[in-house]
């Protein structure tokens, strides 16, 4: 089924090289096909920018989301901008500390973790990006586990792929644990 994901935040955050790794990990290591199209505000670090990625089982004709069933948001200005798009029954995956989601829709499922406190206690808040994709491989089961691991070693720079892997399990525990409360 296709699925189109929506990433934002503001310049600095990792939310294009998040995007590029979701679509690196779902076409390259997942079997599936991926698209991802970028947007920078005018200036890039702080300000507005979003990535947009669709995953799909079969080849993809028209890479534009239409109307996200994943809306991720890492700032304020990025939840107030694009959480209308949500897809009805969609899934919106809230930075905990950056972002108050007001207004949400009843039909939206709603997940937020603390993501940029999570990459401070690692030592390098950069790679909050990274424990944001960590989460959303836990909370949505759209890609293998796996192949979001494998996608973060080859998309990082040399020399942190046991930081950002340290990263990346830390949003996909905290993930499976939200989950399991959700469910019981």
């Amino acid at each position: 089924m296709r699925t189109e994901i929506k990433i934002g935040g503001f310049g600095g955050q990792g939310v294009i090289l998040s995007g590029y790794i979701i679509g690196r990990a779902a076409s390259i290591y997942d079997n599936k096909y991926a698209t991802m199209i970028q947007s920078f505000g005018p200036e890039a670090r702080g300000s507005a920018c979003s990535a947009q990625v669709i995953v799909d089982p079969n080849e993809i004709a028209y890479p534009y989301i239409v109307q996200p069933q994943i809306l991720i948001v890492m700032s304020q200005e990025a939840y107030t901008k694009f959480s209308t798009e949500l897809a009805p029954g969609g899934i919106l995956i809230t930075e905990e500390e950056l972002v108050n989601p007001i207004n949400l829709r009843k039909d939206v499922i709603h997940y937020s973790i603390p993501a940029t406190r999570f990459a401070e206690e690692l030592g390098k808040r950069l790679v909050v990006n990274i424990v944001m994709i960590g989460f959303m491989t836990a909370v949505t089961e759209l890609i293998d586990p796996e192949a979001m691991q494998k996608a973060v070693i080859a998309s990082v720079p040399k020399g942190t792929e046991d930081l950002n892997l340290k990263a990346f399990n830390k949003g996909y525990d905290y993930g499976l644990k939200l989950k399991k409360e959700k469910a019981s």
